[in-house]
């Protein structure tokens, strides 16, 4: 398979460039449906996600997370008498990165009965692929669909001197052998967050830069504000409100990050966690009448817009969309079908269709894994005013839930619907607290099949779990 590919045959229905968790999916879901599919890669099979993101951090967040829970419990809070360890932290967190060797990966192709050639792909014309191999030029050619899925990287802001100071990337940050007795993070968003209490749990004194007024400035106000009141409780040092106009590594490696006022900050690390950028520098893209280091458009099918046949499909981080592994992998089961169906004239592009990745739009969950946690779906109360909704917020104190109250003592949480009055229909929701992420399913399901509040009444929550704050929110609203 893979690298035993016969050169003269190097004609595939669909090739994939990139093996990331989104070109893994596009590939399966094209093959499943009939076609013959090959993935392009340069790096490690499996991506961003499986070794540099969301398992190493999460892996790196829930020991922390874990001493945490346990000290939140009268009666398991006397039996804490240490803090975690950092040598069997960062082994497990090698170890769910496999120790940054994808053969486990590259067996899952071929199990999967997909074709792999290591190499950089890039486009060539219409259709046409050229990969640059160890052993030189490979040319792969499809009959219906080559897909893009080369993912985002980290991006550097323009702070004069930060390119010098030699930052952490969240990449670096994720796989780092060592904490720092210093971290300074640039960024308050959800990688600078997680990052942050991660490497302050292994001992790290941490401060965080954001530029907003509260962190998270994405999401409800008071997600932020209730993190930060966390964070700070935990020893970190959050400063919000403040630019930063310059940096330097000092000839001793201390990094020094200067603020607008004046201020300075030392640390030993600086990590910058302040958005990505498209991965498509050098993808050739000039030779289909796109701009190199571009966002891809595309539309609901993922085809790219902009170039005539419906025969090119960006998924995942490079078409801007939503930059989310689990919303990637959405959009390649979409894709990967849509190619399948379109080869065989039975495209269905509808909303809510097979073919059509309308969550992307209406339906996004993500979960911040910080403590407490922050779990959104849909829309926030702006987002649905901007979209033109009749608009109701219904609050409700999470802690006072009696199944929050029996998880921790003195749990502090919050639940946010946000409701369309004209169709009575729940369109997002907010749930900050500790394991908060667990409640967000319910509230996945209810936005995306536009459940009638009438409905969701009788969707009874067990007693006395967290979840109960469903009841507790309806009534809020009045039923």
């Amino acid at each position: 398979m893979s690298d035993t590919q016969d050169h003269d045959a190097d004609i595939y229905d669909v090739v994939v460039i990139g093996a990331g968790s989104t070109g893994e999916n596009v590939a399966d879901r094209a093959v499943k449906g009939g076609l013959s599919a090959v993935v392009v890669e340069a790096e490690l099979v499996g991506g961003d996600c499986s070794y540099w993101a969301c398992m190493p951090s999460k892996a790196l967040l829930r020991p922390g997370h874990a001493v945490a829970a346990a000290r939140r419990v009268d009666g398991a809070r006397q039996a804490m008498t240490g803090t975690v360890d950092v040598t069997g932290v960062l082994h497990r967190r090698d170890g769910f990165a496999s120790r940054w060797d994808d053969a486990g990966q590259v067996g899952w192709l071929e199990g999967a009965h997909i074709d792999l050639v290591r190499g950089h792909g890039r486009l060539a014309g219409e259709r046409h692929v050229e990969v640059q191999t160890a052993d030189g030029t490979r040319a792969l050619t499809a009959r219906h669909a080559v897909v893009v899925a080369t993912g985002s990287s980290p991006a550097l802001p323009p702070v004069p001197g930060l390119v010098e100071a030699q930052p952490w990337t969240t990449k670096d940050a994720t796989a780092a052998k060592e904490p720092p007795a210093r971290l300074v993070v640039l960024g308050g968003g959800v990688a600078g967050c997680e990052l942050s209490q991660a490497w302050a749990s292994l001992g790290s004194a941490v401060t965080v830069l954001e530029m907003a007024d509260h962190l998270l400035p994405a999401y409800e106000l008071v997600a932020g504000q209730l993190l930060a009141e966390a964070m700070a409780e935990a020893g970190i040092d959050v400063r919000l409100g403040v630019t930063a106009t310059g940096a330097e590594r000092r000839p001793d490696g201390t990094v020094v990050v200067r603020l607008a006022g004046g201020d300075e900050v030392e640390a030993d690390e600086l990590l910058v966690a302040a958005g990505r950028r498209a991965r498509t520098d050098d993808l050739g893209l000039e030779h289909v009448g796109l701009e190199p280091g571009s966002w891809l458009n595309v539309d609901d099918t993922m085809a790219v817009q902009g170039v005539p046949g419906n025969w090119l499909y960006a998924a995942g981080d490079v078409n801007h969309r939503v930059l989310l592994t689990h919303q990637g992998k959405y959009q390649a089961r979409i894709c990967g079908d849509a190619i399948v169906a379109r080869a065989a004239g039975r495209l269905d592009p509808a909303p809510w269709g097979p073919h059509a990745a309308t969550a992307d739009h209406r339906a996004v969950p993500q979960v911040v894994f910080t403590d407490p946690e922050v779990a959104v779906i849909g829309l926030s109360e702006a987002g649905a005013a901007k979209a033109g909704m009749s608009v109701r917020v219904v609050d409700y104190p999470l802690g006072q839930v009696a199944g929050a109250a029996l998880y921790a003592d003195g749990y502090r949480g919050h639940a946010r619907l946000v409701v369309d009055e004209d169709r009575r229909v729940v369109v997002g929701a907010t749930f900050v607290g500790h394991d908060a992420g667990e409640l967000l399913h319910a509230a996945t399901i209810a936005v995306v099949g536009e459940v009638p509040l009438d409905r969701l009444w009788h969707a009874v929550p067990s007693y006395p779990t967290i979840s109960e704050v469903w009841l507790r929110l309806l009534e809020a609203y009045g039923l």
